[in-house]
């Protein structure tokens, strides 16, 4: 059976973000140094995105808090998330973030990966009903917009897609900024985004799934198919999925359907594996979803997102190289 989000891990989940969405250090910068004046703190140069180990991890921890306060309406954790919220989400805190990023040397500043998390954090405060959550949201727009323009500059000039199990990866970045561009009603974005991914993806058949590697965190071939799921219509993603991976009745490609080992998870890279049993079960989830009741797949694919979660659930904590982000992919997983 299908594990879903629960108030015990929700609370769980609350605790862990809340203990390291403030702690500066250890910490992996981004950072291009243009002279002795950009030698400064974490926290100097991201007054808002400073904890978590890096950027893009403090980024969607942001989300994952922001989400539970929406989604569990007795988290124990609601008033600390408030007043964190309240603390850093300033305006003077994202137009420091935001000018950040206008050097022209740091315009692909986390790109895909950070401008879609950025994306996915403003997408759930649109979806917040409260006074405090529509004043987040709209402190919060600016850096949204960053993000947007900087996705509509870049997809005209992007020739190939990025596939790789890594941060890197495009069709997962497409699927979270759509849900921003929905949310939002950004009909530029969305179009772009679109259009990109029928572009890059659409003619794909016969996916190998040569995967996993040995620091990916995201599934190349399933990512692409959730991607897909989420720009064709039902009719026409489920001809193009039976021509992509053609084999699913056959439990094929194989390695789509074995969790991830992870042999040492102090290792920051071979953590990420961890990470990538839960994407690989939030995009199986899904891809279920879009099967009839009677379709053979539809229980071997439930299945093969199960045994993805229990492979991994039990290790959301215990070493901070996991610790600083696993809780977003385990909650994508079992919520989104």
């Amino acid at each position: 059976m299908l594990p879903n989000l629960t108030p015990s891990i929700a609370a769980r989940f609350a605790a862990v973000a809340l203990s390291h969405v403030t702690r500066e250090f250890p910490n992996k910068l981004e950072h291009v140094l243009t002279g002795p004046d950009d030698l400064q703190s974490p926290r100097a140069l991201h007054p808002i995105f400073y904890g978590s180990f890096d950027w893009h991890s403090c980024v969607h921890g942001y989300w994952l808090l922001a989400r539970l306060l929406r989604r569990v309406p007795d988290l124990p954790q609601a008033a600390e998330i408030c007043a964190l919220f309240d603390a850093h989400i300033t305006p003077r805190n994202v137009q420091a973030e935001v000018q950040y990023l206008a050097p022209a040397h740091r315009g692909t500043f986390e790109r895909p990966y950070g401008w879609a998390w950025a994306h996915m954090l403003a997408a759930e405060l649109l979806q917040h009903d409260s006074n405090d959550g529509r004043r987040w949201s709209a402190t919060l727009q600016p850096l949204a917009d960053t993000f947007t323009a900087r996705w509509l500059a870049f997809l005209p000039r992007s020739t190939y897609p990025i596939r790789v199990g890594t941060h890197y990866n495009t069709a997962f970045a497409i699927t979270l900024s759509l849900s921003y561009a929905e949310q939002s009603g950004n009909a530029a974005l969305d179009g772009a985004l679109r259009d990109a991914a029928a572009r890059w993806y659409g003619a794909d058949v016969d996916c190998q799934a040569w995967e996993p590697g040995g620091d990916e965190f995201l599934s190349s071939a399933l990512s692409e198919a959730e991607c897909m799921r989420r720009v064709l219509p039902p009719p026409a993603f489920a001809s193009w999925l039976a021509l992509f991976l053609p084999d699913l009745a056959s439990c094929a490609p194989r390695t789509l359907f074995t969790p991830a080992t992870v042999s040492d998870r102090t290792d920051g890279k071979i953590a990420h594996l961890d990470g990538l049993n839960f994407s690989r079960a939030w995009c199986w989830r899904h891809l279920a979803g879009t099967m009839s009741g009677n379709d053979p797949r539809l229980r071997l694919l439930q299945d093969a997102a199960a045994r993805h979660l229990e492979a991994s659930l039990p290790h959301v904590t215990g070493d901070y190289m996991g610790e600083h982000w696993l809780a977003t992919f385990a909650l994508l997983a079992l919520d989104e």
